[in-house]
């Protein structure tokens, strides 16, 4: 069982941010966050007493500051938009045992209409039309379409995320995201990273799943969403 390194998820999204995912990011002095169109999630340092100026500078007057799994709270003026209570999984290092005869394909840029009408089904959290770009993403088709799909997300240092596991409505029971989930952990295993997931405390269809999978829960985690004070208003994503 993995033992070593689990700091390194405390703030996955600084790590990913500040690390791996670097290039894909745009800070304003401590506070960085995602370029528009990749993912929602902005980090500040905790230690920084600017941190919150910085934030609002980055999102500007009305931005949405998608505060995932992160600790900290702005100030009392910053109105909440959302609130959910997470559970954060770290894989144990067990082999998943599935038997499927599904074949899975590696999506790349030209799968993205088929990739974005299968979030839009099936609304599996925060995606945008460059979300894809954080990393590896499996799929199964049939009769040429996308039925369901697993993907990478947050690069902490020796950690790698699975997220957007989707299945369409008409596949569903024919355990595909088990398929696609027990690939990618082998996927994630090879490169010497360890596979870890976020999922809502509610869903405890996924959770069985996952544990049976070999995830554990490792902490509880919130998910927080703020709008930056001022007129300007910014939809906030899914």
């Amino acid at each position: 069982m993995y033992t070593s390194g689990l700091e390194a998820l405390d703030l996955p999204v600084m790590g990913s941010l500040r690390g791996h995912h670097a290039h894909l990011a745009r800070a304003v002095g401590s506070a960085v966050g995602f370029a528009p169109g990749v993912c929602s999630f902005v980090a500040v340092d905790a230690s920084d007493p600017r941190r919150w100026d910085d934030l609002a500078a980055l999102l500007g007057p009305g931005g949405f500051a998608d505060m995932f799994s992160a600790p900290d709270r702005p100030p009392a003026d910053w109105e909440q938009v959302f609130g959910l209570d997470g559970l954060q999984m770290v894989h144990d290092g067990s082999l998943p045992a599935v038997s499927s005869t599904e074949s899975v394909v590696t999506l790349g840029p030209d799968d993205l209409p088929d990739i974005l009408d299968l979030v839009e089904r099936t609304r599996p959290g925060p995606f945008g039309p460059r979300t894809p770009e954080l990393g590896v993403y499996l799929g199964i088709r049939d009769q040429g379409e996308l039925v369901a799909m697993v993907g990478h997300r947050l690069r902490p240092p020796g950690w790698t995320e699975i997220s957007a596991v989707c299945t369409a409505p008409e596949a569903r029971g024919r355990g595909l995201a088990a398929h696609l989930l027990a690939e990618q952990i082998r996927l994630i295993n090879a490169t010497g990273d360890r596979p870890f997931l976020h999922v809502a405390q509610s869903n405890s269809a996924a959770i069985s799943v996952y544990e049976r999978l070999g995830f554990r829960a490792r902490s509880a985690v919130s998910f927080r969403g703020y709008r930056v004070p001022g007129t300007s208003e910014v939809s906030a994503p899914r």
